[in-house]
């Protein structure tokens, strides 16, 4: 907990100036970027395997630091996560097949996962367009205020006692 809480107040800050440090975009489109630069955004995605950093503010930041716009980098970092939530999926069904075989080859169960994904899928674009287009407008301040505040509530949190 406590590298969480430092890593959300941490982040927090830099999402705070993020916005001022990247103001030159020269990339509108993800399709512009090079494959040694989505790479070197891929770099920035390793950063999420520390305890309460966000995936996609990182790869974010590294599409910016890349010279995408906010729309652009966003939408890059919505690609890349589709090969880790599909091998997330794969594993969890895997696992699912193995200690209740019926939940997957059931085909009424199955209607319902093939249902469900599909739902997911269609909420997840909503929630990608609205996110996109709020990041547009206002960038990423607020996003920071509120990591900051989480941070420092995890960590008083943690030294008061009331999380370990």
């Amino acid at each position: 907990p406590t590298t969480v809480g430092v890593t959300m107040l941490l982040g927090g800050v830099v999402l705070l100036f993020v916005d001022k440090w990247f103001t030159k975009p020269v990339r509108q489109s993800g399709d512009q970027v090079t494959y040694q630069e989505a790479i070197k955004i891929g770099f920035w995605q390793v950063l999420a395997m520390i305890p309460g950093t966000s995936r996609s503010g990182a790869t974010i930041i590294g599409g910016m630091q890349q010279r995408l716009t906010r729309k652009a980098a966003a939408e890059f970092s919505f690609f890349l996560a589709v090969p880790t939530m599909c091998a997330a999926t794969g594993y969890k069904l895997l696992k699912a097949l193995k200690s209740q075989p019926e939940l997957v080859t059931n085909p009424d169960n199955f209607k319902m996962l093939l249902l469900g994904n599909a739902v997911a899928f269609v909420v997840a674009l909503l929630a990608i367009k609205s996110f996109i287009g709020f990041l547009q407008h206002h960038g990423f301040r607020m996003f920071g205020v509120y990591r900051i505040v989480a941070g420092i509530f995890v960590l008083a949190m943690v030294y008061t006692g009331h999380l370990t």
